[in-house]
């Protein structure tokens, strides 16, 4: 026997036979955290454009007939022109003067030397600031979010929850097989305390809201 298994050993031995939870026990349970929204429609869109805000994430909104323009102004305040996109977006809404890549099995250095990725999303989440994948076609793979240094996020209004809990309800049934979560650009200060942007993820983080 070697230590590691020693150890866990002694560990079952202390904590005894294992009794799995009754499902009636687990209900039980009591949960007084807010689980349904209070927000209107537009409280629960104004809420998550201004989680974004704060986290430093820039924020468009506009109608379905402006999809393609306002991706256009997003792109070009932020200077960028060669992006890759997830292989299900929907190109009727990708505009013109830019080059747009579909993303099919690109290598992460190909992904690395473009100006960034545009993807759906599946929700989003007003009291966190949150955008929710479950990387479908319109979504990409993970790797799409994570190596790019600039990634342009499509949500559409009615795709935004107020909680958490609405959030997790939704996933339920849809039985996803990987979800991302991301909350404005990615950052740490894990290195001497000092904010750090893009290191596990974007720099830099747009979204459009579609109403």
């Amino acid at each position: 026997m070697n230590a590691k298994a020693e150890i866990l050993g002694r560990i079952r031995a202390a904590i005894g036979p294992r009794h799995e939870t009754p499902l009636a026990d687990y209900s039980a349970i009591p949960r007084r955290y807010r689980q349904a929204t209070e927000l209107t429609a537009e409280g629960r869109r104004d809420l998550f454009l201004s989680r974004i805000q704060h986290y430093d994430g820039g924020v468009f909104r506009c109608e379905r007939s402006a999809i393609r323009d306002t991706i256009a102004q997003a792109l070009s305040d932020r200077s960028r022109r060669h992006l890759v996109v997830a292989p299900g977006f929907p190109r009727d809404v990708l505009p013109d003067g830019f080059e747009f890549v579909s993303d099919d099995d690109l290598s992460y250095t190909e992904l690395d030397r473009s100006d960034g990725a545009l993807t759906t999303c599946t929700l989003a989440i007003a009291w966190t600031g949150t955008i929710v994948l479950r990387h479908s076609p319109s979504e990409g793979r993970r790797a799409l979010t994570l190596v790019p240094d600039y990634h342009l996020c499509i949500v559409e209004a009615d795709h935004i929850v107020e909680t958490v809990p609405e959030a997790i309800r939704r996933l339920r049934g849809l039985e996803p097989s990987l979800v991302t979560t991301i909350s404005g650009p990615s950052a740490t200060a894990d290195i001497e305390m000092t904010r750090i942007k893009g290191v596990h993820g974007p720099r830099t983080l747009d979204v459009i809201v579609v109403e």
